[in-house]
């Protein structure tokens, strides 16, 4: 004779997945593993409740629940009780365990652990795309982009890139340079609200290119770090910048931290004018 397939009825105010993960682990522990699973989820309403539980009773089904809204799990807890339908609270022992250690009241909040999800894959999608825009590999991205860093080389454009990648902003960046044109696309941008300028002062960046020579092994003379070349590259990033009338900051004296809080300020006045 074969063994009888439960069915499960998965009621949430979320979307589910953990009490999901849950039965199908017990399950698991069964011969074949079979069950016939049905979701209920984004429930917000005592009705829906109600209406699953009078299916779930004609069924003989197993009901598990992810209610942390007080209101519904109560609800569910007494009706359950009253009507005799096998139910399982998945997250409330381990809510009210958590309470007790902490000594404080949870947030009853549905979907917080998607929202927490969600933040972690925006930042790993922002410095996915940090990367491949850095250094103005692709300048396709650079309309996508939430910002655009533009500077001489050593103004340290990925160094902020990826700062602010990690506070979920896709960033794009393009090296300036009198020899390279810089792409159409950027003048293409149609928000150009997002583009920032960056600076140095020619003294300042003298000394950062010397150290950077010196650190890969090469004569601290050479026209990369020369004043007469830096003047020149500075010159010609600024003409790029005002073409662009674009807001200019300069890193002479900041760290990459504060220079990065000047530019979320300029983000959050975009967004929030």
């Amino acid at each position: 004779m074969a063994a009888k397939i439960p069915v499960v009825y998965l009621v949430s105010d979320s979307v589910g997945e953990t009490g999901e993960f849950v039965v199908r682990a017990a399950a698991s522990q069964f011969d074949g593993g079979s069950i016939d699973l049905r979701r209920v989820s984004h429930v917000h309403e005592t009705s829906i409740i109600e209406e699953t539980l009078r299916s779930a009773e004609e069924e003989q089904a197993i009901v598990a629940f992810t209610l942390v809204l007080p209101h519904l799990r109560d609800f569910m807890l007494q009706r359950t009780g009253e009507i005799g339908v096998k139910a399982v609270d998945i997250m409330g022992p381990m809510v009210e365990a958590f309470e007790q250690v902490v000594g404080a009241p949870p947030h009853r909040k549905a979907g917080l652990v998607h929202q927490l999800d969600d933040d972690y894959f925006r930042r790993v999608e922002a410095i996915e795309f940090a990367v491949k825009y850095d250094d103005g590999r692709d300048p396709r991205g650079l309309e996508r982009a939430d910002v655009v860093l533009v500077g001489v080389s050593r103004t340290s454009k990925t160094p902020l890139s990826m700062y602010l990648a990690h506070r979920r902003l896709r960033v794009a960046n393009v090296p300036l340079v009198p020899e390279v044109a810089a792409p159409d696309e950027l003048f293409q941008i149609t928000d150009r609200h997002k583009i920032i300028g960056l600076t140095i002062r020619a003294d300042k960046l003298n000394l950062i290119r010397q150290e950077r020579l010196k650190s890969l092994g090469l004569q601290s003379d050479a026209s990369y770090a020369s004043f007469e070349r830096i003047l020149q590259e500075l010159e010609y990033a600024e003409s790029i910048i005002r073409r662009l009338r674009c807001p200019m900051i300069d890193v002479s004296d900041k760290a990459v931290e504060e220079t990065a809080a000047v530019i979320l300020e300029y983000v959050n006045q975009r967004r929030n004018p």
